[in-house]
């Protein structure tokens, strides 16, 4: 079960209720890390000083304002503080409002408000009222530090808690070129409109949210069953300087030399044995690395340069 946000309470005119604010998404993506393809090793995101090229450590790093292109003005940690709203805990309802006024551009995430022990009461009668007036109550309040506008929302026996985007983070549709005029000046005819109409009574359904499925997701996770199946798994390879074209086969093989040498407690047969034809490839293999050595090295003094 999911941990609560936070426990505090939620309250209009002189009515407290306590509350935990709970989780009303579940993350499903399918999330991927980037490798390198030479020798699968993890991608690294570091945070590094762009003039310095060096690796900036947490503690030295400060919150800043870009005003202008190149130009920044730092804040301390007390700044932050001072600008956070003191009541933390606190679902605080300023307004009730009709339902159908919050628009769905408003909408940006839910919650699930769960009443604490013995806050039943208060819970069922906020659900019960809201749902006979068809109204919902608009709120502020205080997740991780920042402020929040939200609405109280009543759906079958919970309590939703909807956070709300601010109208200076909503972009007005008047902005764009919509079509403002009436459908005569686009020439749509009655028998359009009727056909339209009929369409949409022929393909009209009761909404049953679990007949609807991510279906790309569900794709993506049968593709990625079937590589595991007939690809297998790919791991980092131990030894940098192998090709990345040996990988699949001079790792394997010389693991299970070493394991079996230890095993014996003796040297590698290799050690003892002369070169067989079977091993020719091998040594082929290990003279192209030896003459592609120096360009690697040279290639890393040059990166080392640019850094």
């Amino acid at each position: 079960m999911p941990r609560p946000i936070w426990n505090g309470s939620l309250s209009f005119g002189l009515l407290n209720i306590p509350m935990s604010l709970m989780p009303a998404e579940r993350n499903v993506d399918l999330h991927f890390r980037m490798l390198d393809g030479r020798n699968n090793a993890p991608i690294r995101y570091e945070r590094v000083n762009t003039e310095t090229g060096e690796e900036v450590p947490w503690k030295d790093i400060v919150r800043a304002f870009e005003y202008k292109k190149g130009s920044y003005v730092v804040l301390e940690p007390e700044d932050v503080q001072a600008a956070r709203s003191e009541s933390k805990e606190m679902v605080e309802i300023e307004a009730f409002v009709e339902a159908s006024a919050v628009g769905p551009e408003f909408v940006e995430k839910p919650y699930v408000l769960v009443p604490a022990k013995k806050a039943e009461k208060g819970y069922v009668l906020l659900r019960e009222i809201l749902a006979r007036t068809g109204r919902v109550g608009i709120a502020r309040v205080v997740i991780r530090s920042r402020e929040y506008l939200c609405e109280v929302v009543p759906r079958d026996k919970a309590l939703y808690l909807m956070l709300l985007r601010y109208p200076q983070e909503i972009i007005d549709a008047g902005e764009y070129n919509i079509p403002d005029q009436p459908p005569s000046h686009y020439r749509i005819s009655t028998r359009e409109m009727d056909m339209a109409a009929q369409l949409i009574d022929a393909m009209s359904a009761k909404w049953k949210a679990s007949d609807y499925k991510d279906e790309y997701r569900d794709r993506l996770k049968k593709t990625i069953e079937k590589r595991m199946k007939s690809k297998g798994v790919v791991r980092p390879v131990e030894r940098e300087e192998e090709p990345a074209e040996e990988t699949a086969t001079n790792v394997v093989d010389f693991m299970s030399l070493l394991q079996k040498s230890l095993s014996e407690n003796k040297r590698t047969p290799a050690a003892k044995k002369a070169p067989t034809a079977k091993k020719a490839p091998a040594k082929k293999a290990r003279t192209r690395t030896k003459e592609k050595a120096p360009a690697k090295k040279t290639a890393k003094r040059t990166g080392h340069r640019r850094r």
